[in-house]
C-alpha cells in the first residue's frame, strides 16, 4: 500500500477518546543531568529542575517526564539502578524531589518519572546478594544465572549480543554466567520469579504513593525471555571484531522476533501494573518504550487493560519524507483506534540523534547511531528550518506529543565531541564504531553570555565546568536570546502550543487534504479548524485562502505560496 492509498483524499483517522489527561498531554521530556545545574557542580539536579518550572509552564507544556535520578553508579547515565526507593546525591534528595513534585503540581504540570524493570545494577543489593550466594539459591533466581556451554561450561549459555556491542554474558567466579542485555553492569532480572513481581510493584507503590501522575517503562517489551533462551537466528551485523544485534527498532516487520524481545508473557505484568494504577485518583498512566514492529503488535502494549500510551517510534523513524510520515501518521491513528487509545507523536529523545540534525543530513530520513567529528556534517541551518516545521506538524496531529528537552530551541546535537570525554557505554562496547548518545546528552544553553550557557550556578567555589562540553553554537540556541523573540522557535513552539490547546487538536481527527499529496512531497491535513500543510519537497507550493495561524518560519510563507522546507497551520473556513 502506498502512502497515497494510505492518505488518500477525505479519509478520516483519529478521533477523540476519553477525558484523561494525557490523552492529548504535550508532555516535556527532562534528562536531569543535562537541563539544569542548582549547585554549581557541573550536572543537572531536582534544584535546577525546580528552578526552571515557571519557564515550563510558561511555554505550555502539560507534564514533565524525568529520565533516571535513581541511586545509581551511573554506568548507563542511571539506567542502572541501584536503589529504586531514593534520590542519587548527585542530583539531590527525596526531599529535594518531593518539593519539585509540589512545585510542579502547584504549575498545573503532571509528572511523569521513568522506571527500569528489565534491570538493575550490579550494585543494587539484590545483585550483591547473588554474587555471594551459590547456584541455586534464592538469591540468584531473582536473575537470570546459567550454566555455561561447553566441556567445562566454558562457553556462554547462547549466542545473545548485547545492546551495546558484544557478548550478553559475563561469566563470574563461580562459574556461572548472568545475562545483561545491555551493559555488564546492568544485569537482567529473571521475570519467572514471583518476588521480582512483588517488588517492582512495591516500588510502583512507593512512587504513587509520593504522588507521581505516571512512569515511563524502560525496556517495556524486554521483560520475558523466551522459555529455555534459545540461541537466536535473526538479523546479526560486525561492529569492528564485536559482533552486536542491529536493534529491534532496525528489524522490519518480516524479521522474526528476537527471544528476549516482545514476548507475551509481558502483557500480564502490564495487566497487573493496570490494576495497581486504577487503585489511585488522578488517572495516573504508564508509556511503554518499546521498539516493536508492526504498529499492531506496538498497540498490544496499550489495550484497554494495560498501558496508556506507547512511544510511537515509527513517526520518529520516519524522517523527512513526505510518503513515509503519512503513511506512519495513518497506520499510527489506525492501530490507536482499533485498541481505543489516543497516539503518540515523539521526534527526538535521549537515545537518538536529535531531529534537527538528521534532517539536514544528505539522507533525513536516516538515523544513525550518533554522529562524530568524522562522520558527515549536518547541514545546520537546513535541518533547523525542516525541524521547525517537523515540530509543527507533530503538534497538530491528534494524541498526545514529546518533546524532548531543548526540542522548543531547535537544539542540534553536538556532532564534534572529542572521543575523549564520551560516556556512552555503547561508544566504549562497540570499540568507537557507535559514536553512541552522549551528542544529543549535551547540557542545554539557557544564557548565552554566561559560563557554560547558563546551565550551571555558581557555588562556593565557582561553577564547575557542564559535564559534557557545549558547542559555541549553543550562543545562537540559548533560551535567553528566544524566549519572547518574536520569530525564534521557542516563540513558533509556545504559539503552536496555546493554540493547540485551545483549540483542542489533541483530541481531534484529521482528515487528508485533496489538493495535496504525499507523493508531491507534501503532508497536509485538517484537524478541526486548522489545516496543517507541510512542504518536503523542493518547489513552492500553493496555499488555500484562509488566516495563516503559526508558520515554521518568518519566511515560510510568501503571497499564496508555502516555501520549502516549511510549514503552516491555516485557519479553515
Amino acid at each position: 500500500m502506498t502512502a497515497s492509498d494510505l492518505s488518500a483524499p477525505g479519509r478520516t483517522v483519529g478521533g477523540g477518546h476519553g477525558t484523561a489527561w494525557w490523552e492529548d498531554a504535550v508532555i516535556y521530556q527532562i534528562y536531569p543531568r543535562s537541563f539544569a545545574d542548582g549547585n554549581g557542580d557541573g550536572m543537572g539536579d531536582l534544584h535546577g529542575i525546580t528552578g526552571k518550572l515557571p519557564y515550563l509552564q510558561n511555554l505550555g507544556v502539560n507534564a514533565v517526564w524525568l529520565s533516571p535520578f535513581y541511586v545509581s553508579p551511573q554506568a548507563d547515565a542511571g539506567y542502572d539502578v541501584a536503589d529504586y526507593r531514593d534520590v542519587d546525591p548527585r542530583f539531590g534528595t527525596l526531599a529535594d524531589f518531593d518539593t519539585m513534585l509540589a512545585e510542579a503540581h502547584q504549575r498545573g504540570l503532571k509528572v511523569i518519572v521513568d522506571l527500569v524493570p528489565n534491570h538493575t545494577s550490579d550494585e543494587h543489593e539484590w545483585f550483591k546478594a547473588a554474587l555471594a550466594a551459590p547456584k541455586g539459591s534464592r538469591e540468584r533466581d531473582r536473575y537470570m544465572f546459567r550454566d555455561g556451554r561447553g566441556e567445562n561450561g566454558e562457553l556462554p549459555p547462547n549466542n545473545w549480543q548485547s545492546i551495546f556491542g558484544g557478548n550478553a554474558w559475563t561469566r563470574v567466579a563461580d562459574g556461572q554466567w548472568y545475562l545483561h542485555l545491555f551493559d555488564t553492569k546492568q544485569p537482567d532480572l529473571n521475570w519467572e520469579n514471583p518476588e521480582v513481581h512483588d517488588e517492582m510493584i512495591s516500588v510502583l507503590r512507593f512512587w504513587l504513593d509520593r504522588g507521581v501522575d505516571g512512569f515511563r517503562i524502560d525496556v517495556a517489551h524486554g521483560l520475558v525471555k523466551a522459555e529455555g533462551l534459545p540461541d537466536w537466528a535473526g538479523r546479526e551485523s560486525m561492529v569492528g571484531d564485536v559482533k552486536n544485534p542491529d536493534a529491534l527498532e532496525e528489524a522490519t516487520a518480516t524479521e522474526p522476533t528476537p527471544p528476549y524481545f516482545d514476548q507475551p508473557g509481558v502483557h500480564a505484568i502490564y495487566r497487573s501494573w493496570n490494576r495497581v494504577l486504577s487503585e489511585y485518583p488522578g488517572d495516573r498512566m504508564l508509556v511503554a518504550e518499546a521498539w516493536v514492529e508492526p504498529a499492531e503488535r506496538l498497540f498490544h502494549y496499550v489495550r484497554a487493560d494495560e498501558m496508556q500510551q506507547a512511544f510511537n517510534f515509527d513517526f520518529l523513524r520516519a524522517g523527512w519524507d513526505a510518503g513515509r510520515l503519512s503513511a506512519s501518521i495513518v497506520e499510527s491513528l489506525t492501530q490507536a483506534g482499533n485498541v481505543g487509545a489516543p497516539s503518540t507523536w515523539v521526534l527526538s529523545n535521549h537515545d537518538t540523534v536529535r531531529h534537527t540534525t538528521r534532517f539536514g543530513l544528505q539522507d533525513p530520513t536516516q538515523l544513525p547511531k550518533g554522529v562524530g567529528p568524522l562522520d558527515e556534517q549536518p547541514d545546520e541551518a537546513l535541518g533547523l528550518r525542516r525541524g521547525r516545521a517537523g515540530i509543527l506538524t507533530m503538534l497538530a496531529l491528534p494524541g498526545s506529543a514529546y518533546l524532548y528537552q531543548g526540542d522548543e530551541l531547535g537544539l542540534p546535537e553536538h556532532t564534534l565531541l572529542d572521543d575523549a570525554v564520551r560516556q556512552d557505554p555503547a561508544f566504549f562496547r562497540t570499540e568507537g564504531v557507535e559514536r553512541g548518545r552522549d551528542g544529543c546528552r549535551v547540557p542545554i544553553p539557557w544564557k548565552a553570555d554566561a559560563p557554560g550557557f547558563g546551565f550551571t550556578t555558581t557555588n562556593d567555589d565557582g561553577a564547575a565546568a557542564p559535564w559534557l562540553p557545549q558547542p559555541a553554537s549553543f550562543a545562537e540556541y540559548a533560551a535567553d536570546v528566544q524566549v519572547g523573540r518574536p520569530g525564534s522557535v521557542h516563540e513558533m513552539v509556545k504559539s503552536a502550543l496555546s493554540e493547540r490547546s485551545g483549540r483542542l487538536l489533541g483530541r481531534g481527527s484529521i482528515e487528508w487534504a485533496p489538493e495535496h499529496r504525499p507523493e508531491d512531497g507534501v503532508v497536509a491535513f485538517t484537524n478541526g479548524s486548522i489545516l496543517l500543510v507541510a512542504n518536503m519537497g523542493e518547489a513552492p507550493i500553493e496555499l488555500p485562502a484562509g488566516v495563516v495561524v503559526v508558520a515554521s518560519a518568518e519566511d515560510a510563507v510568501a503571497g499564496q505560496t508555502l516555501q520549502p522546507d516549511s510549514a503552516v497551520w491555516i485557519e479553515r473556513h
